[in-house]
C-alpha cells in the first residue's frame, strides 16, 4: 500500500514548536493551500490542510519557517481519533511531513522582512489547531531569522 502526499502551501502562522514529556521535538503547522480551478467569481479556493513533524524536521522547520513563507511539505496522511473533554468523539486528518523544503527564496521577502500572503491573517482559528495533543508541552522555541546559507 501507498500512502505518499506531496503538498506545497503558505505557513498560515509561525510553527508551533513543542516537546513531548519524553523531550522529542513537535511542530505543528497549517499550510494554505490553493487548487487548480478558480470559483464563478474568477476567485481561487483554498484549503487550509493541518501538518506536524516530528524530530529533526520540526526543528529545522521552526528555526528557517515563519509565517507567510512557501513550503513543500512531503510525508504522509495520517487520521487521528480521540475522546475531547467534553466527551465526544474527535477527529482529524493531517499530513505528517517527513520532509519540508523552501518553495520560495529569501528574496521573495518585503521590505519589512516579512512575507506577504493572503493567507496569513488566517491560523488562529483553524480547527483542529493544538487538538488532540495532550501529551505535548513546554514552550514555542526561538525562531531564528538568519539562513545558514
Amino acid at each position: 500500500m501507498l500512502n505518499k502526499v506531496v503538498i506545497m502551501g503558505r505557513l498560515t502562522k509561525d510553527p508551533e514548536l513543542r516537546y513531548t514529556q519524553s523531550g522529542t521535538p513537535v511542530a505543528a503547522f497549517t499550510l494554505a493551500v490553493e487548487r487548480d480551478y478558480s470559483d464563478q467569481d474568477g476567485e481561487k479556493q483554498v484549503d487550509f490542510i493541518d501538518c506536524i513533524a516530528w524530530r529533526n524536521t520540526a526543528e529545522f522547520l521552526s528555526k528557517y519557517f515563519s509565517k507567510g513563507r512557501m513550503v513543500v511539505a512531503a510525508g504522509r496522511l495520517q487520521v487521528r481519533y480521540w475522546e475531547d473533554s467534553q466527551g465526544k468523539n474527535r477527529k482529524i486528518v493531517e499530513v505528517v511531513a517527513e520532509n519540508v523544503y523552501f518553495g520560495d527564496s529569501k528574496k521573495d521577502t518585503d521590505s519589512s522582512g516579512g512575507y506577504q500572503s493572503r493567507y496569513s491573517n488566517y491560523g488562529a482559528s483553524l480547527p483542529g489547531s493544538n487538538t488532540g495533543y495532550s501529551e505535548l508541552g513546554g514552550e514555542a522555541g526561538e525562531i531564528d531569522d538568519e539562513l545558514p546559507f
